[in-house]
């Protein structure tokens, strides 16, 4: 029998893990659980026997992929999948999916209420200001970054869109003000929201040249990678300018850094927070079973991210 192998160190909602169960067993397959698990090793010795695999941000390297004999795809719940080794899988002949605009809804919540958040100096009991008027930035206008542009529309901030791969005209329908270049687009924005991927063009992209172009008071939102953060370069901004402040949904490795010297103008998440939502497990969790019942019973390959 097929085996699905949810292997989770942060479990999905009990919800989220009866409906994967419910798509899993209809189309006749086995559903094993792996929750809250310390050690690689783990995850090894789970994927022993596993056809197919689910994880939300796992590490799911060359060890894991190689330890799974019978193992033929792997679907990360989520849009970001760089915690999959893609080319150990590619050689292996294992299909790598993502589960795109599942999570989205959840990540753009999560970014305008960490801008609420700081203007309103973190509910500490003094006046703050307002998002109404103010300029938006969205880097890169996919799934969450059109989310986020929803919902800022109702505050009603003047916003700005800039996405190399995204057809002007598409943005500009949505009421966007579409820009043709990053620079252009930090240099009009109070507020920068980030949703570009982690890879070879983008880590360590968000650098001084770049982020000192925003008008004071600046704020930069970042609810995508770390790794797209050159964080000396971020430093470097907060010693020069007072009015720069970095919301994050990630905590930065110089953590320590803002704690000692930047109170009042930083916050990051304790843990990856985007995707926390009983509703983004679901739909998630859902849509990373179909996919897998989908390729194993009709070879359907949609949303398949490696080569």
């Amino acid at each position: 029998m097929t085996k699905v192998l949810i292997a989770t160190d942060k479990p999905f909602a009990p919800v989220a893990v009866q409906g994967i169960r419910k798509v899993v067993e209809d189309a006749g397959f086995e559903l094993a659980l792996l929750e809250g698990y310390t050690s690689q090793d783990d995850f090894i010795k789970a994927v022993a026997d596993a056809d197919a695999v689910i994880v939300r941000s796992d590490k799911t390297d060359k060890p894991v992929i190689d330890a799974g004999s019978n193992l033929k795809i792997i679907v990360r719940a989520g849009a970001g999948y760089d915690n999959i080794d893609l080319g150990a899988a590619s050689a292996k002949g294992v299909c790598v999916m993502n589960t795109p605009g599942q999570n989205s809804n959840a990540v753009a919540e999560l970014a305008a209420g960490l801008m609420v958040y700081y203007v309103r100096n973190f509910y500490n009991g003094k006046s703050g200001t307002e998002l109404m008027g103010k300029t938006l930035g969205i880097h890169a206008y996919g799934y969450v970054g059109k989310n986020v542009a929803r919902i800022a529309k109702g505050f009603g901030m003047e916003i700005y869109a800039f996405d190399p791969f995204i057809p002007r005209e598409v943005i500009e329908k949505d009421g966007i003000k579409w820009v043709g270049s990053a620079e252009e687009l930090y240099s009009k924005c109070n507020f920068i929201s980030l949703h570009i991927p982690a890879n070879s063009q983008t880590k360590l992209s968000i650098n001084h040249s770049l982020i000192s172009l925003m008008p004071a008071p600046a704020c930069l939102v970042n609810t995508a990678r770390a790794e797209v953060i050159n964080e000396s370069d971020l430093l470097r901004i907060f010693e020069e300018r007072k009015d720069f402040a970095y919301l994050s949904d990630v905590e930065p490795t110089n953590k320590a850094d803002f704690e000692s010297k930047y109170k009042g103008r930083y916050f990051f998440t304790p843990k990856k927070m985007g995707a926390q939502t009983e509703e983004a497990n679901i739909n998630a969790g859902i849509a990373a079973a179909r996919q897998i019942t989908g390729f194993i019973k009709n070879g359907d390959r949609t949303f398949q991210v490696n080569k």
